[in-house]
């Protein structure tokens, strides 16, 4: 794939990140009308049983501010990951919410660990690293403003808030620097011009040929076309039709 193409756009940029929110607001939407008893349905660190949310706790939000807070952040780096890393995005997206869900629930105090917060904490970390790994001058753009955007992020994955998951981010955080380095080849790398390349030659440079030795402008003459001479005997070639009357 070329490096135009990794950056291509494509419906799925959008279409994904924004379903994936939908499905969480779906949820949520269940929840609080159906089936509120899901709430349980979090990470319980050193607990078998809490080993099932790992999966199903990114799914599960406290309150409608508990899921806003996570719902904006979580589709713009999503649409960021889609743009930029298409390639690799549902591998960070589902090995993200594992890895950082397993970090919780190792090194977790005994609680409910639920909410997309230690997803959006692996979108941030992956994108930032990746973009300084990668020496693109685009991703590193990305990476300065998801740290302009998000950097303050990086002080709740230490406990300095009551009944916030610190574990859950700090996994997040964790998660996403492991996939920037295991992912470290799938970088797209910079253009490289036609003068850059190893069998580059300025004698054939089309543009090059116009300058002399010394850098002097010269203009080249183009190439003399010959023309085959025109018959004296064109009238040999022509036929004549005569009408004696007008409706002939």
């Amino acid at each position: 794939m070329s490096n135009q193409q990794q950056f291509k756009y494509s419906t799925g940029v959008i279409a994904y990140p924004l379903l994936f929110v939908l499905s969480i607001w779906m949820v949520f939407w269940m929840q609080v009308r159906f089936f509120p008893s899901i709430k349980r349905l979090g990470v319980y660190p050193q607990q078998l049983d809490g080993l099932l949310g790992i999966f199903t706790s990114p799914f599960i939000h406290a309150d409608i501010e508990h899921l806003y807070h996570n719902s904006i952040p979580l589709f713009i780096l999503s649409v960021a990951l889609f743009y930029f890393y298409r390639k690799i995005s549902w591998k960070v997206i589902i090995f993200g919410i594992i890895l950082s869900g397993l970090f919780t629930w190792v090194i977790g105090r005994p609680a409910n660990h639920i909410g997309a917060s230690g997803l959006v904490y692996v979108l941030v970390s992956f994108i930032f690293f990746k973009g300084i790994f990668a020496k693109h001058f685009r991703l590193i753009a990305l990476s300065l403003i998801v740290i302009f955007l998000y950097g303050s992020m990086i002080w709740y994955a230490f406990p300095v808030k009551d009944g916030m998951s610190w574990e859950g981010h700090l996994g997040g955080l964790l998660s996403g620097l492991l996939f920037a380095i295991v992912f470290r080849k799938a970088i797209a790398k910079p253009e490289r011009y036609v003068w850059q390349q190893p069998d580059y030659n300025e004698e054939d440079d089309p543009f090059l040929r116009h300058f002399d030795e010394n850098g002097n402008f010269m203009e080249l003459k183009e190439p003399e076309v010959e023309q085959e001479p025109i018959s004296e005997d064109i009238n040999s070639h022509i036929t004549y039709v005569f009408k004696e009357n007008k409706d002939d």
